[in-house]
C-alpha cells in the first residue's frame, strides 16, 4: 500500500520527505527466519505528521529504524528526500543522520554529567559546528527550557527531561524527527504536553515528523496514522480521533 498524507499533497514534481518503496526486513535464515516487513511502500510529505500503531509484533519499530537508516531493509529501498540510503556506506550514512535527521526516545538518552544546554548543543559539538545563536533561543523558548539550561538531567522532571530531548533533535534543522514512544515514561499531563510541542513543531517550522506510539490519544495528535499487522500496512487514517484509533486498534487486537 503506498498512500500520502491527506493535506499534504506533494505535487507531481516534489520528492516525498521519506519514501519507502516494496521495503522488508527479515531476521534470521531459512526456516527460522523471521520477517519484521513484508513490502511496505509508504511515502510521507514534508510538513506531515505521521503516526505508526500496530499490535506488538506488527514491525513499528522496524519501520522506524529502516526509515532513519538506523538499520538497512533485506529488500526495498528507503529515501530521504533525494537520497537513497542503500547507496550510502556506512561512514556517509552516519553523517546523514547526524546532519538531517533528529531522534527522539522514550528514554530520553541525555548525558546525565551535562548541563540542559550542553545536552542541547552536543550533535552541533560533535559535527564541528556552533550553534546558531538566533535558532538556538528560538528552540529553546519553544521548548520552554529558557531557566532550565543550566541544569543537568537528575535535576529535571521527565518531562522537562524530554523537552530537552526534543531541542537537541531540533537544533540541528533536521529534515525529518523519528519519536520512538517519545511519552512513553510520562505521567498523562506531561505527556500530553509534549504532544503539543512535537504537533507546533510541525505546524510552525514544516518539520516532518514519524512517531511509533501505541496510545490512541498521542495518535489524535497526528494528521494522519499507519496501521501495520504482521509486517504490512492494513489501513491509514486522516485527521484522527482517539476513538476512532482506539476503535481500530481494538479490531486489530492491539
Amino acid at each position: 500500500m503506498r498512500s500520502r498524507a491527506a493535506g499534504h499533497d506533494t505535487g507531481p514534481t516534489t520528492r516525498p520527505a521519506i519514501s519507502l518503496d516494496g521495503v522488508a526486513k527479515s531476521y534470521g535464515r531459512g526456516r527460522h527466519a523471521t520477517e519484521a516487513l513484508r513490502g511496505v511502500s509508504l511515502d510521507l510529505p514534508a510538513g506531515s505528521f505521521t503516526a505508526v500503531m500496530g499490535p506488538s509484533g506488527s514491525g513499528k519499530s522496524t519501520l522506524l529504524q529502516c526509515a532513519a537508516g538506523l538499520d538497512r531493509p533485506t529488500a526495498g529501498r528507503v529515501l530521504i528526500g533525494d537520497t537513497d540510503l542503500g547507496s550510502l556506506g556506512e561512514s556517509r550514512l552516519a553523517r546523514l543522520r547526524r546532519d538531517r535527521i533528529g531522534f527522539v526516545f522514550q528514554a530520553f538518552n541525555l548525558l546525565p554529567t551535562l548541563t540542559a544546554r550542553q545536552n542541547i548543543e552536543l550533535p552541533m559539538r560533535l559535527a564541528g559546528r556552533r550553534p546558531d545563536p538566533a535558532w538556538l533561543a528560538e528552540v529553546v523558548d519553544r521548548t520552554g527550557l529558557g531557566e532550565r539550561l543550566g541544569h543537568r538531567p537528575t535535576e529535571l522532571s521527565g518531562g522537562q527531561q524530554q523537552r530537552v530531548a526534543i531541542a537537541r533533535a531540533l537544533v540541528v534543522r533536521p529534515a525529518i524527527v523519528f519519536a520512538d514512544e517519545p511519552t512513553g515514561a510520562l505521567d498523562l499531563a506531561s505527556g500530553r504536553a509534549i504532544l503539543a510541542l512535537l504537533r507546533r513543531a510541525v505546524d510552525a517550522w514544516a518539520q516532518t515528523l514519524v512517531m511509533v506510539t501505541h496510545d490512541p490519544v498521542a495518535a489524535a495528535y497526528a494528521h494522519r496514522v499507519v496501521f501495520l499487522a504482521d509486517g504490512r500496512i492494513v489501513d491509514t487514517m486522516d485527521d484522527p480521533r482517539a476513538d476512532r484509533v482506539a476503535e481500530r486498534m481494538t479490531r486489530m487486537g492491539g
